[in-house]
């Protein structure tokens, strides 16, 4: 029982003391004057009672009524209810507010002579004062609040006979319930009566009509927004101009809150002088009068709901999280329903007649039921992560955030976080927790209706009905008894307040109401307490939680796939089947991403754990521990999945024996993790572990089997999970309990709790105690596990966890996988930084003792520990932790001693004969570059990168071998190599590694074969490591010295640094030789060397190191040349002829010869007939060391006028005739460009006698009659009539600059424009795709002689006087250039880093930016111009840069375009030899392969060259004889340093390094191919890789390639890559093993399916799927073989078959002339001779120069010819016709004794009287002779062992010889008859 109202209060309006205009209140009288003892009166009431503040009023306002609720300070609430009434006022009051003094007194004067008649209205100058009756009380009757004082107001006004003092009295002593549902009438003695209905329960607010009000005023989207802003402590401010209203709202938005309290500021009605109470910092929900909107707009942080005109403001500032999905929207959507039911209406055809609306009152039960379902909801399953930390003498109650957070999935959401952190939780939890107390309707709610509640929510109506169900027990609980009687209180007539009142309120008897006070009281004491015994019973718990929305875990879902992995893996760590376990490692990681993954290692570890099977060897030791980091890696610093706690006690339990006596435990290795470092982990594992021992105290031994709650402080206890009522101690805290009759630690502590009262004092005093000490043991184990976690393994290191804020920073979790032991590295690879505050580097100790005191203050604090016992745990920790420092410093100590850790075997690469190891593998991972493929990009298949091995450095090539990464892929070996002479770019790099995401050091190599190796290296390589690799890496790419690269250090005569050995040769050897001519061509350097060019190669013996003696050698020759030297003489010195002869037998040479360009005769006399003729001027290289020995020059020019002309050209390069058209005898040139006329001029004028300018001159005019004599050298130009020049265009093709215009070209670099090819031809613009102009329309008034010169270099030119020669001044891209575009190239074809955005766009545009295709385009654009003018008759001189970059790049293109020999594979090669080697590119400076080069960089000049060729192959196909292959070939190998072709400036330098001859004959020592072409040779015999079949000529045809960058493809030499062997350009190495055929495969079983899948950027696709006639062939000799035939070269049946077709398509002439085969291909020539007689030129050379070889035929014997270096390309086919061969065919020939019988072909020469045999049938090495001459006999024979099995007895014969007996086989008797046949006929001839 309680009483009704407290106080009675009468206050009335006083002056302020101040004297302000405002007045104040004053308390007239209050009843009792006493303080009751258990309510203290309340302050301040005088200032609630007028909030907007006291004012006296002009006239008299009706009297208000409203509710203000003051609380006190232990947050009781009060309800004051106030009846505010106006007065006139009496004088004495009136004074401080009149108008003024004056008038104040003279009204007094006037008012004082008489009373004034009841009835008269006051004077209309009256004033009127506010009085108030107020009534305090603790209960909220606002209804019988508003009758009492209605009731005491109606006696004073109406003058009622009743005496006020009784009705005050009886109100102040009224007692009613205070719940329970009862009913009682009461009545004040004023004839009234008045019926009070007490709720059924007190904890569910009464709301009478306030929410329905809230949500009229405000609408839905603005409560709800009020309701997650009072939730989650936000500062609500209510306006209104009623102050019923104000109290009405707040009440309303409290009853939303049910089931929490609001605990902070609450005040629904604030007076003005308070309003400074707004700016407070802590939450509140408070209602101010609208009058003073304008003081809250001021405030920054309030959310302001505006009552009256429905508006909620929220601050910018201010973040209201809002409910989470989809409880949001439902909720939204059901309040939409229950507030308009017409809504769900609206759009019907034939709406329903009539609605029935529910009544305010209901729809106010209804909106709650609302929110009571949407609680229930949220806090779903709450029950099931409360932990009992205490149960006696009082419930110790807290909830695990975490868990509840992660069960649910709501960790990220934001409200549900705020809300479970707020302080109304906080009280929910410790009002609600308590397990034995009153239920209500909440609790029935979230224990039984969940599952109704999910299965309704797609239903609106069932929701509904829900909704309505709940609505009537909330209205039932406020009104239980519908049948009231009715309310008979008096109220005061209509109006009644206008009437004058017969008196003021009059002063009440004090003494009277205390008398009826005391009465009452005495009578209380009396009765017994009526005191309503509660219903007390156990809280259900419902059903376990589950997510608020099933989301699904996306790639992690909880598939049993996944877990039956991980548990596998565990099985085979135990039963230490290592080898399984580490292939399924990966795939046990991946799975660890998902939570079931991480909660079924923590079981199964759990199970081994409790099978005794803690204690693990080394490798079991890494692979747990290293799955334990991975399950920690994803735990956030709040375990909401308990990961972290269901490891804590294992991390404990695993070890390994380290050596006797010392013991490493897991937890040394897993400490890198955030989560061990947050104090709320801690606290809720405690708490966990707490409530297991509490619980297993008060369960019976015979119901606790669980082996762990034993009560102790060792290690490994304690693993009962938090809520758990289940023995399995890894259940999460929230899951259900596996059976149904064990008792959860709440039905145990309910259970306490209810037989608690009946136990004796000592029983209570003693289950206390051993509560106590339970957590005081717990205490202590946890003092201890913290130790363990947070002390580093190497304490001197003072690296401590550190605390940070997000997970996304941790650095990996894996310590395990470090240096050579795990623990070992912990220390080393984190820096100092301490997660504890005020922790100086130095004291990890005290920063753990600090964090481990923290912890045990705080939990014991909270859980009651006694303070003395808390004083002996703080003395307790610094000793624990000390202890514990001690034995790791002894475990750390022997960790150090481990052996390394077993890390994948490393793959050896496969490497080249004569390649060596320079440094072994080092550990590092490959990462993906960018190139999509490798990484499974958009063409799919399977990530290869990154992968996991080594790189191999070696003398040739940087390699690296591994296994990708990833697990899906498989044992796939990926190989990436590169020379290590093409690397361009090295660059360290810091890099993740893709297992443990450690950040390593690493290092990007980007190579110009468009290789590039990005790498991380592993943890175990050292930095030293890693900078020795980049150190012999770069000792390797560029060596001080050209002998040091691996294509003169392999397999070389001397070691690289010491002088050749010296040979002790009767005739003189060509090393000697080529020395004498190194010292002649120094004596007879000229002048020209004295120019400061650009390019000046040192000698030899001093490249890397000039010395000045040596630089004065070359430079201080200052006297003229002899004569002597620079004429032929007839008297060559013996070692010239040697050197005449090498000379005749470079490729230039050959090639001269068969274009018919000059003949060299030993005699003075030439043949006159011939216009030019080659010159020996240079053979000493005194003229141009870069030149050739051998030149083409015009035959009037003598020799000794050439040493002149040379002088007017940059490095001496004066023009020459490098090719000539066979159809118009028009002549290409090729020379340096023009030295600037000044520049000549001055160098003259200082090192001349003569003076300066008649020198030049002279130069000058000995240059033009070169010029004049190549002109006349022309047959169509020899009458020099000079009118062919261009003059005759129209003016329409003439440019503005002069008569060429300007040949500008429309790219960024500047360069050849569209229209020069046109304007020569004479003809309008080309077409438009580039295509040269038609060449009907040439005219024929041409130049004789164009040169085509940079525009800059030309000016020095004097134009031919008779116009017979014309400049074409072009724009030119520099070396520079090249090498930028290059660059730009590389970067885009091997990003180095994945694109921003994928795709084929970004490729392209950086493809774009390189500008590489342009270049090729103006190429292409000027060689064919060249072609055109060739083609029309006119001569053309290139004379561009230097002479040995764009030169030589145009020259070749025009001759391979112009001339079908250069597109056969002799022909490029010697194309390649004579414009490219003899010529003079300078391979080694553009390729940087020295030290003296690294500076200058690498400038791709020929591989630009390649690609133009490439471009050209595209556009004609049938044209070429060799495939892209081969160019892709030469573009690897001209950098990759492998072969000596490609090394050094020009023929000079080779000739001094005695590269250029090699020894012929018995002296050349057997060795690994030094040439290319060699090599190119050797491996075309054996496949037709280079060949291409397509090859099928038109004769004379003359290619003109469309130039447009439209029309260039990129090439696929520059994007395609072989990760399973790396590059193909090794054919040694790019053969894999072959495949076992179908039938017999390995394992024996059925044949299986030859599908292969052939993998992006992995397989060798021309290799996997071959072209149908490179199949067709190997399938021809694997069948020969099987037949045991010796197989055919695959050239012959290539020949044999392209025959064959051409005769079968003759006959009817229908042969398609598509039809590749029947197209009219010439038949392969066969050798040189062939080719010379085939030639355009009539007449057979006759090179009569004495030489070791004979004169006469150039078609020698074929073994000769296959020895030198001019032997064809395809050796196979020259099958020694010069032979005669009068019989041949295979015979099976037995070996001599003891040998086996061997197919071998044999061959029948009459002539000769040999029986020859050979290998194979196409070889051209003889094996054997039997001299026909010895042959005794040829008789029948027999087989004998080893013999053939399929042969016939009667095909066996043998042939006796004097010497011996031969055994022969044939393939079947006829053969053998025939050859029997044979024989004796030969024999029968002799």
């Amino acid at each position: 029982m309680a009483r009704l109202a407290d106080y009675f209060v009468l206050v009335a309006f006083g002056p302020h003391p101040r004297g302000s205009g405002e007045g104040q209140g004053q308390i007239l009288q209050r009843f009792p004057e006493k303080d009751w003892e258990d309510n203290p009166f309340p302050q301040g009431i005088e200032l609630f009672c007028q909030p907007s503040g006291w004012q006296l009023c002009p006239e008299r306002n009706p009297p208000t009524f409203f509710v203000a609720v003051l609380t006190d300070i232990n947050s009781e609430r009060h309800y004051c209810a106030c009846l505010t009434f106006w007065e006139p006022v009496e004088p004495t009051q009136e004074g401080p507010c009149a108008r003024d003094a004056a008038a104040r007194e003279e009204e007094a004067d006037e008012g004082g002579s008489g009373a004034l008649s009841p009835s008269a209205p006051g004077p209309p100058d009256q004033l009127f004062a506010p009085k108030t009756l107020v009534l305090v009380s603790r209960l909220d009757h606002v209804e019988v609040f508003r009758n009492s004082l209605g009731l005491i107001y109606t006696i004073h006004v109406e003058g009622l006979n009743v005496g006020l003092e009784n009705v005050v009295g009886n109100l102040l002593t009224c007692l009613i319930p205070l719940a329970g549902g009862s009913q009682r009438t009461i009545s004040l003695g004023a004839g009234d009566r008045q019926v009070i209905q007490t709720p059924l329960t007190d904890s569910l607010p009464i709301s009478r009509c306030s929410v329905a009000l809230l949500f009229r005023q405000l609408g839905i989207t603005n409560v709800l927004s009020l309701f997650c802003a009072a939730l989650t402590e936000h500062k609500v401010l209510f306006l209104s101009r009623s102050y019923q209203r104000l109290s009405d709202a707040c009440r309303g938005l409290l009853a939303l809150l049910f089931p929490l309290r609001y605990s902070f500021t609450y005040v629904p009605i604030l007076p003005a002088q308070l309003l400074e109470v707004l700016s407070t910092p802590t939450p509140f929900i408070i209602g101010v009068n609208a009058a003073f909107q304008a003081e809250a707009q001021e405030l920054l942080d309030v959310i302001v709901a505006d009552l009256d005109g429905g508006t909620v403001t929220v601050p910018e500032c201010v973040h209201i999280p809002p409910l989470p999905e989809p409880l949001q929207s439902q909720t939204h959507s059901i309040l939409s329903m229950v507030l308009d039911p017409e809504l769900e209406l609206a759009d019907l055809a034939f709406p329903p007649p009539t609605m029935s609306i529910s009544s305010l009152k209901m729809q106010d039960k209804e909106l709650r039921a609302v929110f009571l379902r949407l609680f229930a909801q949220l806090l779903q399953g709450y029950r099931w992560c409360l932990h009992m930390v205490r149960i006696h003498p009082e419930p110790v109650i807290r909830f695990h955030k975490a868990a509840f957070l992660g069960q649910r999935g709501l960790v990220e959401d934001d409200f549900l976080m705020k809300v479970l952190e707020g302080m109304a939780f906080a009280g929910f939890v410790s009002e609600r927790g308590v397990p034995y107390r009153p239920t209500d309707l909440f609790d029935e709610l979230v224990a039984h209706e969940v599952a109704r509640m999910r299965a309704d929510e797609n239903h609106p109506q069932r929701v509904l009905r829900h909704v309505k169900e709940l609505a009537e027990q909330l209205y039932k609980n406020e009104n239980p008894y519908p049948a009231v009687a009715m309310h008979k209180v008096q109220r005061p007539g209509e109006a009644s307040h206008l009437r004058r009142a017969p008196r003021p309120f009059p002063r009440l008897d004090e003494g009277m109401v205390q008398w009826i006070v005391d009465q009452a009281a005495a009578k209380m004491q009396g009765a017994p307490p009526a005191v309503k015994a509660e219903k007390r019973t156990t809280v259900p718990s419902g059903p376990p939680m589950t997510a608020i929305v099933e989301r699904s875990g996306g790639l992690h879902g909880n598939s049993a796939r996944r877990l039956e992995v991980v548990r596998n893996c565990i099985s085979y760590v135990f039963e230490g089947k290592m080898l399984e376990a580490k292939k399924l490692l990966p795939a046990v990681l991946r799975a660890l991403k998902g939570r079931a993954a991480r909660r079924c290692l923590a079981q199964e570890l759990h199970l081994h754990v409790q099978q005794n099977r803690a204690v693990l060897d080394h490798q079991q030791f890494d692979f747990v521990v290293r799955m334990m980091n991975c399950c920690l890696q994803d735990c956030t610093s709040l375990d909401e999945h308990g990961i972290a706690a269901a490891l804590l006690p294992l991390v404990t339990a695993f070890c390994r024996k380290l050596s006797p006596g010392v013991t490493q435990f897991a937890y040394s290795c897993v400490q890198e993790h955030v989560v061990w470092s947050t104090p709320q982990f801690w606290e809720a594992m405690f708490y966990g572990d707490v409530q297991t021992h509490i619980r297993a105290l008060y369960l019976e031994p015979a119901e606790d089997q669980d082996p762990f709650s034993v009560c102790g402080g060792s290690l490994g206890r304690g693993m009962g999970r938090p809520g758990s009522r289940s023995p399995v101690p890894l259940r999460q805290v929230g899951e259900a309990p596996l059976q149904g009759d064990e008792r959860s630690a709440l039905d145990v502590a309910s259970e306490q709790r209810r037989l608690w009262p009946t136990l004796s004092r000592e029983k209570q005093q003693e289950l206390v105690q051993k509560e106590e000490s339970t957590v005081f043991s717990q205490a202590i184990h946890y003092a201890n596990r913290m130790s363990y976690l947070l002390l580093p393994l190497d304490s001197s290191k003072s690296r401590l966890l550190r605390e940070r804020a997000g997970l996304g920073e941790l650095e990996s979790a894996s310590n395990s996988l470090v240096t050579n032991s795990m623990a070992g590295s912990v220390a080393e690879s984190y820096d100092t930084e301490s997660g504890f505050e005020d922790a100086e580097a130095g004291d990890v100790a005290g920063a753990v003792v600090r964090f481990i005191n923290r912890f045990v203050d705080k939990v014991c604090t909270e859980s009651g520990v006694t303070s003395d016992h808390l004083k002996g745990l703080h003395v307790m920790v610094p000793d624990i932790v000390q202890m514990h420092i001690e034995t790791l410093e002894a475990v750390h100590r022997e960790s150090k001693r481990l052996p390394p850790i077993q890390k994948p075997k490393l793959l050896r690469p496969r490497l080249l004969p004569g390649e060596e190891c320079v440094l072994d593998g080092l550990r590092v991972y490959l990462l993906p570059d960018g190139r999509e493929e490798g990484a499974g990009g958009p063409g799919g298949g399977p990530a290869l990168l990154p992968a996991e091995g080594a790189v191999f450095l070696t003398t040739y090539r940087v390699i690296f071998t591994g296994m990708p990464t990833d697990p899906l892929v498989g044992e796939q070996v990926v190989v990436r190599s590169f020379p290590v002479a093409a690397l361009t770019k090295e660059k360290r790099i810091s890099v993740q590694t893709p297992v443990d995401q450690l950040l390593q050091d690493g290092l990007q190599l980007r190579s110009c074969t468009f290789q590039l190796l990005k790498m991380a290296f592993d943890e175990e390589v050292g930095s030293d490591s890693a900078e020795l690799f980049r150190k012999q890496l770069h000792k390797l790419r560029y060596p001080p010295d050209i002998r040091g690269t691996f294509a003169l250090t392999l397999g070389s005569a001397h070691t690289p640094g010491r002088p050749p050995r010296a040979t002790k040769d009767k005739g003189p050897s060509f090393r000697t030789l080529s020395r004498n001519l190194v010292k002649n061509a120094k004596k007879t350097i000229g002048r020209q060397y004295v120019t400061r060019k650009k390019y000046n190669p040192p000698s030899w013996e001093h490249r890397g190191q000039p010395s000045p003696e040596d630089q004065e050698d070359e430079i201080s020759v200052s006297e003229e040349l002899e004569p002597s030297t620079l004429t032929p003489s007839s008297a060559l010195k013996p070692s010239d002829r040697m050197t005449m002869s090498s000379l005749v037998e470079r490729a230039c040479c050959r090639d001269y010869q068969r274009l018919g360009l000059g003949t060299l005769s030993s005699s003075l006399s030439r043949a006159k007939s011939e216009p030019f003729r080659i010159s020996p001027v240079n053979r000493m290289y005194a003229i141009c060391r870069s030149y050739p020995g051998l030149l083409i020059v015009p035959q009037s020019i003598q020799d000794n006028a050439l040493q002149r002309v040379s002088r007017c050209y940059r490095q001496n390069r004066f023009p020459v005739v490098c090719w000539r058209s066979g159809r118009s005898k028009a002549v290409l040139l090729r020379s340096g460009g023009l030295h600037g006329k000044g520049v000549v001029g001055l160098f003259k004028a200082q090192n001349a006698p003569s003076p300066g300018q008649s020198q030049a001159d002279s130069s000058s005019l000995e240059q033009e009659k070169y010029l004049q004599a190549v002109v006349s050298s022309m047959p169509r130009y020899a009458d020099a009539s000079g009118r062919n020049t261009l003059s005759g265009f129209s003016s329409a093709h003439m440019g503005s600059h002069g008569k060429w215009g300007s040949v500008r070209a429309s790219g960024r670099s500047g360069g050849l424009s569209t229209d020069v090819g046109s304007r020569l031809a004479g003809v309008g613009p080309p077409q438009a795709n580039g295509a040269p102009p038609d060449p009907g329309f040439l005219r024929p008034q041409r130049a004789a002689l164009y040169i085509i010169g940079d525009k800059a270099q030309l000016k020095g030119v004097r134009p031919d006087p008779l116009q017979q020669w014309e400049l074409v001044p072009i724009e030119v891209f520099e070396a520079r250039q090249v090498k930028a575009s290059f660059k730009k190239l590389l970067k885009a074809c091997v990003p180095g880093c994945p694109a921003t955005e994928p795709g084929p766009a970004s490729f392209l545009r950086s493809l774009e930016d390189s500008e590489w295709l342009i270049q090729i385009h103006k190429l292409l654009q000027v060689s064919v111009l060249v072609v055109e003018l060739l083609d029309s008759g006119s001569s053309v001189l290139v004379s561009l840069e230097d002479g040995w970059d764009i030169t030589t790049q145009v020259v070749s293109l025009v001759q391979l375009l112009s001339d079908p020999f250069y597109r056969t594979l002799e022909g490029f090669r010697l194309l390649v030899e004579k414009e490219w080697l003899s010529f003079g590119h300078r391979f080694s400076h553009r390729g940087a392969h020295t030290l003296a080069g690294q500076s200058s960089g690498f400038t791709p000049v020929f591989l630009q060259f390649l690609d133009c060729v490439h471009q050209i192959h595209l556009q004609f196909p049938m044209e070429f004889e060799f495939s892209p292959f081969y160019l892709k070939f030469l573009g690897y190998h001209h950098v990759s340093r492998r072969f000596r072709t490609f090394l050094l400036d020009s023929d000079y330098e080779r000739i001094e390094l005695g590269l250029l001859y090699e020894e012929k004959g018995e002296r050349r020592a057997p060795q690994a191919c030094r040439s290319v072409w060699e090599y190119v040779e050797r491996l075309s015999k054996r496949t037709p890789v280079f060949y291409n079949y397509m090859y099928a000529p038109e004769d004379a045809e003359v290619l003109r390639p469309y130039s447009n960058v439209s029309n260039l493809k990129v090439w696929d030499f520059y994007t395609e890559e072989t990760l399973a062997e790396g590059p193909p350009y090794d054919w040694e190495l790019a053969q894999g093993p072959p495949e076992p055929p179908e039938e017999e495969r390995p394992d024996g079983g059925a044949p299986q399916s030859r599908r292969r899948v052939v993998w992006p950027c992995y397989d060798s696709r021309p290799r996997a799927q071959p072209d149908a006639i490179s199949r067709l062939l190997e399938e021809m000799q694997r069948l020969e073989t099987e037949l045991g035939r010796p197989p055919e070269r695959w050239k012959d049946a290539w020949d044999r078959v392209k025959a064959a077709q051409r005769l079968e398509g003759r006959p009817d002439g229908r042969g398609t002339p598509s039809s590749l085969l029947v197209s009219s291909v010439p038949h392969h020539r066969r050798s040189l001779g062939v080719y010379l007689q085939e030639g355009p030129v009539g007449s057979t050379l006759s090179l009569s120069l004495d030489s070791d070889q004979s004169s006469g035929s150039t078609a020698s014997s074929s073994r000769q010819a296959a020895r030198r270096s001019t032997s064809t390309l395809y050796s196979q086919f020259q099958t020694a016709e010069s032979e005669n061969r009068s019989y041949e065919g295979t015979l099976y020939k037995k070996g001599a004794f003891m040998k086996p019988w061997k197919a071998r072909w044999f061959v029948l020469d009459k002539t000769k009287h040999q029986l020859r045999y050979y290998d194979h049938r196409v070889d051209t090495e003889c094996k054997g002779v039997i001299d026909l001459a010895e042959v005794e006999a040829v008789a029948p024979g027999a087989p004998t062992m080893g013999a053939p099995k399929t042969v016939d007895e009667k095909a066996f014969f043998d042939v006796k010889t004097t010497r011996r007996v031969y055994n022969f086989c044939a393939q079947d008797v006829p053969s053998a008859q025939q050859w029997v046949d044979q024989i004796q006929s030969c024999l029968s001839d002799a």
